[in-house]
This record gives structure tokens, C-alpha cells and sequence, in this order.
């Protein structure tokens, strides 16, 4: 039997690049995408549609499946936000969140907030051991999102 890990993370941060910068980065999936980690393969659906494909989770010497999920994407430049919805049906996990922006000074401050819900095909006895160790893996990688997407914002 399995069983559902629920994750919800927000993080504020502030950047000097100018919010246009900031909003045009992050508006664009690919290029977001690809600051951060492990994603094997992110596939366009159509429609700012796209699938996310991870890297396996591996814990210790035990790997974890495959964390697969799609979403919708929807930016607004004149509210400086993105937000993106679940595709219901599509992999093993469910995730929603959004961005949004504030200019500050000549930089900028961007809040995430994301939450999500991974199908972990294991016993459900193991719940009480693997949900912190997953939880934590699933933040790990936002914060070093968050330090890659910083050095895209400067670079």
C-alpha cells in the first residue's frame, strides 16, 4: 500500500537584478527549469504545458521511483506573477505554486510559494521513516534552485 507525502514551501529573496529581468527569466519554463536540480527531462504538452521527468530520489543505499508531474503555466507582467496548476493525471505527484515580484529599490523581491503531493510506492509502514527524508530532499532542491536562479538573475 502506498502513500502520500505532502510538501508546502515558501521562500522570500531578494535579487538586484531589475524585476523585468527577474519576471522574463522566470516567466520562461525552460529556462527557469533548468536551474533546477535534478530534472531529467522537462517536456513541452502544448499550451505552456509541460511535463517535469526528476532524477530518482535515492536515499542511502534504497532509490525512491521516479517523480514525474505536469503543470500549466499562466504569467501576468503587469502583476510581476506566475503561477502554475497541476495537470491531474499525469505521473505521481501533484504540484501548484507561484511566483511573485516586487520591485525594491533597483532590485527586486521575489516570494515563492510552492506545494505539492508525491504517490510513494512503498509499504505504508515506512511512512513514519521515509516522509521527513523526502520532505527534506524536495526543499533541499528548492533552496538550490533558489541559489542557481540567484546567479541567473546576476549573471
Amino acid at each position: 500500500m502506498s502513500f502520500i507525502v505532502t510538501i508546502d514551501v515558501s521562500r522570500t529573496f531578494e535579487t538586484e537584478a531589475p524585476s523585468g529581468k527577474v519576471f522574463e527569466l522566470l516567466a520562461d519554463v525552460p529556462r527557469s527549469a533548468s536551474s533546477f536540480p535534478d530534472v531529467e527531462k522537462l517536456e513541452p504538452l502544448g499550451g505552456n504545458t509541460y511535463r517535469w521527468i526528476m532524477e530518482k530520489i535515492a536515499i542511502g543505499d534504497h532509490t525512491l521511483q521516479q517523480t514525474i508531474y505536469a503543470c500549466t503555466y499562466r504569467s501576468d507582467q503587469a502583476s510581476l506573477s506566475i503561477d502554475w496548476m497541476p495537470i491531474e493525471g499525469e505521473g505521481n505527484a501533484r504540484v501548484e505554486g507561484s511566483w511573485s515580484l516586487e520591485p525594491a529599490g533597483t532590485g527586486t523581491s521575489v516570494r515563492l510559494h510552492t506545494k505539492g503531493s508525491l504517490d510513494v510506492d512503498f509499504p505504508g509502514f515506512l511512512q513514519f521513516l521515509l516522509s521527513p527524508l523526502i520532505e527534506l530532499a524536495f526543499v533541499q532542491k528548492i533552496d538550490k534552485y533558489i541559489e542557481n536562479l540567484k546567479e541567473a538573475f546576476d549573471g
